[in-house]
């Protein structure tokens, strides 16, 4: 790999006798990761199942490295939503966040979506997570992670966070900044990020960082927690940013977190006026552990109001709309899933308890996505099969992850099957995986054409 020589040589004058160590790190394979997905599965029932060579990460209990020659995007647990592949640095971010079930948070910088789902498990689909891209064609992707993990209570937006600031006030628990960065980390991952590499593009990173902040900071309650994160290694876009951000917001503070072994602390000395506290915040780097570089601050708002009022989003009343759902649930589904509906143009969603209007907004997924309102029909979403288990539905239809017929089902072809008529859940050694309709012998399979696998297996 051919690094750029002013990134060598600002890495020297920054690391000294450690660069020896740090330049051979790329000279080493990168550590790949997948954290399991709890909403669906447990850790140890993971593990049983699991057709991949599994090393525990040490700071994530979810998270765990794989054999470099396997591929687990491409098995049907994937598609199933079982583990979502992240990189093994990029899972600290999210555990420094720890969020509780029933808060409300923010991730604000959200796709392709590995910190979102990270903090989705921990809520446990209780609570609100807004969920935002300001690029539309990453915050499609992004979308499609929150519905492949099953998450039920996200809602994801394409908007700039200067725009949600107005919305949200002092309304989140918790907020993600993983703030757009010059990807020094990602070098070794990703040749792109190397090639696009300038001291120009640092310094104009840092004041993207710092804008991105300062929305976060309005957004943030008094006592919330916002965790601020980078891959990149550079000064000016890590410590840097963090203490002009601290300079500029005197009722914020770092807060002290749990560092696990091998990670490293903020280095005061490489950012002008900063705090000392600078070194309470977290540096990992990859001749220290089998990751990628990583930086992450955790901050305190101390103190501000609230707003004496908020605007709260309108939901779906009408009865008469909701008939062909009502009548599809009482058939498909052992209990329909309780909350407020909303309809945006015919497709019906379950949004998140005492969620703010989002009129005006660029919104992708307004909340749960059950399915479409169809003349005199109902047709259910993928969203709503990837959220619900077996022992919720009426019919189900498991196939095996080796057999002839799970590879038929995944490349959209209709399968022989014998049972009462109606919708099926589809599933794969017992995780759900989609819609299929049984009528005349045959399942009509309802698997998204987007999704569906082409080639051999």
């Amino acid at each position: 790999m051919q690094l750029p020589e002013q990134f060598l040589l600002k890495m020297k004058d920054l690391l000294k006798e450690d660069f020896d160590d740090f330049i051979h790190s790329y000279e080493d394979n990168r550590a790949q990761g997948l954290r399991v997905n709890t909403l669906k599965i447990g850790l140890e029932e993971f593990q049983n199942i699991s057709p991949f060579t599994l090393k525990k990460i040490p700071w994530v209990k979810e998270g765990f490295y794989y054999g470099l020659e396997e591929r687990p995007g491409k098995h049907p647990y994937h598609d199933a939503g079982l583990y979502y592949i992240q990189e093994p640095s990029a899972m600290a971010a999210a555990e420094m966040v720890d969020p509780k079930p029933g808060e409300r948070v923010l991730d604000l910088c959200a796709a392709p979506g590995g910190k979102t789902t990270h903090i989705a498990e921990k809520m446990e689909q209780q609570g609100f997570l807004l969920t935002n891209e300001i690029h539309p064609a990453r915050a499609k992707i992004l979308s499609q992670n929150v519905e492949r993990m099953g998450i039920t209570n996200a809602v994801v937006t394409n908007e700039t966070p200067a725009r949600l600031a107005q919305r949200f006030p002092a309304y989140f628990d918790r907020i993600m900044v993983d703030a757009p960065c010059s990807g020094e980390g990602m070098f070794r991952k990703d040749p792109e990020a190397c090639a696009e590499w300038s001291p120009k593009n640092v310094e104009i990173c840092s004041m993207r960082q710092l804008d991105i902040l300062d929305s976060a900071a309005v957004m943030l309650r008094p006592g919330g927690r916002l965790v601020y994160s980078t891959c990149t290694f550079s000064p000016e876009e890590n410590e840097g940013t963090i203490s002009q951000f601290l300079k500029q917001n005197p009722h914020f503070e770092i807060e002290h977190v749990q560092v696990y072994e091998g990670f490293s602390k903020g280095r005061r000395d490489w950012a002008a006026e900063a705090l000392a506290a600078i070194e309470q915040t977290i540096r990992i780097w990859p001749h220290q552990v089998q990751g990628e570089g990583h930086y992450i601050a955790v901050l305190r708002k101390m103190d501000g109001e609230e707003p004496a009022k908020r605007k709260y989003a309108k939901t779906a009343a009408d009865k008469k709309l909701l008939k062909s759902y009502q009548q599809f649930a009482e058939e498909a589904l052992k209990e329909a899933p309780k909350g407020e509906y909303l309809l945006f143009g015919d497709q019906l969603y379950l949004v998140p308890e005492e969620l703010l209007s989002l009129e005006q907004l660029k919104v992708i997924r307004p909340g749960w996505h059950l399915g479409t309102i169809k003349k005199n029909r109902f047709e259910p979403s993928h969203a709503l099969a990837l959220a619900l288990t077996e022992d919720q539905v009426v019919h189900k239809w498991n196939l095996n992850s080796d057999s002839r017929e799970l590879a038929a089902y995944l490349k959209g072809e209709s399968l022989p099957a014998e049972g009462p008529k109606g919708w099926y859940l589809a599933e794969v050694d017992g995780y759900s995986l989609g819609w299929g309709k049984v009528s005349n012998g045959v399942l009509k399979n309802h698997y998204p054409k987007g999704l569906r696998w082409t080639g051999n297996f």
